[in-house]
């Protein structure tokens, strides 16, 4: 027969041994998950940083975009503004030498109000603005007012 004590060891050392394994089981599966954890937090980041790259880029190809934009509608308005002025047609002398002295006037008249406001502010940022505009008006209106060459005679 069977010794009763030697069945009663074996079941309590078994169950030990179970109780056992299933705590360390427990402490090796709590281990696993924080070592899966901290891998999650890194590929997180990771993520995040490339997600931040990427806003980064995109914020930068929109700005340049809105700069290529801007400067088309620069040169789209400095076309429109030449081709409109080439396109006065046939009018009397006199109305095209008035034409022809707007631009000067106003520009005196542009660098007289600069040379005032300059004069009476106290607040660098505004006589900043005021000659900055008054020279991008002067370069825009006269920038592109020399003479246009002539074409050549054939057969003199």
């Amino acid at each position: 027969m069977v010794n009763l004590l030697s069945v009663g060891v074996d079941a309590i050392a078994g169950g030990t041994f179970g109780i056992l394994g299933t705590a360390l089981g427990r402490v090796a599966s709590y281990f696993e998950r924080k070592q899966t954890f901290r891998q999650e937090e890194k590929r997180w980041g990771h993520e995040l940083q490339l997600h931040e790259l990427q806003m980064r880029a995109n914020k930068q190809e929109t700005e340049m975009e809105l700069a290529i934009t801007a400067q088309k509608g620069s040169w789209d308005g400095l076309r429109a503004s030449l081709d409109a002025d080439a396109n006065i047609g046939t009018a009397a002398q006199w109305v095209i030498n008035v034409l022809r002295l707007v631009r000067p006037s106003l520009t005196l008249l542009l660098w007289l109000i600069t040379a005032w406001v300059f004069s009476r502010t106290q607040d660098g940022d505004i006589a900043n603005a005021a000659v900055f505009a008054a020279t991008a008006a002067t370069l825009w209106w006269f920038g592109d007012r020399a003479p246009k060459p002539k074409p050549p005679v054939l057969g003199g």
